[in-house]
């Protein structure tokens, strides 16, 4: 690990890490909340400009309308990636007291060893309802998440043997696994402990746990028994005032510019949001981003890499949020309007000597 993270520093400023949605094939939960054969797809396909100029249907270039259940299409995503800096995926992980939903594509990359590319895990601990979708039902909860100390004795032992895949990204030595919402958990030090130690049990080592602050945006999370805290984006609620009063569109730059500058006084881990544009979900209650461009993000991700030089290259981690979240309008994969612009944003301002 030392070897190759010093090879990394010789050619690039940071280790970039970009989130991961699987949900592009059909499960049969999917069929069943949302009807026959529904992916990520069906919601990006069915969008519509809401207002003059704005953008929308979104559309793929390069890989086009994948299924993720092709490994062919999971080998081209990865190099792609590699070819401009990304370092790895995090895949999202959604368990449910021993359920796990959108795991197919995860574990055909574990159990494949292909593609030969690094990933970690996120802990998307949220219950499921309508309200995703924007349906106007938000209390209709489709998948609720629970937790017990039986269960932490199983997720545990689960996440320790992902842990040993030789793909799997490390700090320090130490196997890196993100919670999405850490202060939802109701003894997150049991919980913690207990990953803590059947990963030591196991021989993987300890992990390098990682708190998101999405949805309470000051606060630190070291002391839930957390390393560190993910600056994640967006932090809806720390964007200016929108620009349309009878819509919530919102200047690309000043949001980011706002998010970045809550004041905090721990240690945090950067995330940077490439673009936001849910109405593909959400329709009229969508938020959207303007002004969001390969050259305004690629911007802001320099001005990240370069605040964190002064970090050990091992802790030199920014999260890109994200590489295919297609009906959020965020994403850093080919589109049709800017081509591989979004990813050549990432690679110039990961360049050594940028």
């Amino acid at each position: 690990m030392v070897e190759r993270s010093l090879g990394k520093e010789r050619l690039l400023r940071a280790r970039a890490i970009a989130f991961y949605l699987p949900q592009f094939y059909p499960t049969p939960e999917n069929d069943a909340w949302w009807g026959p054969g529904f992916t990520e797809w069906t919601n990006v396909v069915q969008a519509r400009p809401l207002f003059e100029g704005h953008y929308q249907p979104r559309l793929p270039a390069h890989v086009g309308f994948y299924d993720l259940r092709v490994p062919e299409v999971r080998s081209l995503q990865a190099e792609l990636a590699r070819e401009h800096g990304i370092e790895a995926f995090c895949y999202w992980h959604y368990w449910f007291a021993g359920e796990r939903l959108l795991s197919r594509p995860f574990d055909e990359v574990l159990a494949s060893g292909e593609p030969s590319f690094p990933f970690c895990l996120s802990w998307a601990n949220d219950t499921w309802t309508r309200r995703w979708h924007g349906s106007g039902e938000g209390q209709e909860v489709l998948k609720l998440q629970t937790y017990s100390a039986e269960d932490d004795v199983v997720h545990s032992r689960y996440l320790a043997r992902a842990f040993a895949d030789r793909r799997y990204v490390r700090v320090h030595g130490r196997p890196l696994f993100l919670v999405y919402r850490p202060y939802d958990l109701p003894e997150p030090h049991r919980t913690l402990d207990m990953l803590r130690n059947e990963c030591v049990r196991t021989g993987v080592g300890e992990p390098y746990l990682i708190g998101l602050n999405a949805h309470t945006p000051t606060k630190d999370t070291r002391p839930l028994g957390f390393d560190t805290t993910l600056n994640f984006e967006p932090q809806l609620s720390a964007v200016p005032g929108p620009t349309d009063p009878g819509l919530r569109v919102y200047d690309y730059g000043e949001s980011v510019r706002s998010m970045r500058a809550q004041h905090r006084g721990y240690p945090t881990v950067p995330c940077v949001i490439v673009s936001w544009d849910n109405t593909p979900r959400r329709g009229e209650n969508g938020i959207v981003f303007i002004n969001s461009t390969p050259a305004a993000f690629g911007e802001g991700l320099a001005q990240i890499v370069d605040a964190i030089q002064d970090r050990p290259f091992e802790e030199r981690i920014i999260f890109l949020n994200a590489w295919n979240e297609w009906a959020e309008g965020n994403y850093i994969e080919p589109d049709l309007r800017y081509g591989l612009g979004w990813l050549e944003a990432v690679k110039t301002a990961l360049a050594a000597g940028s």
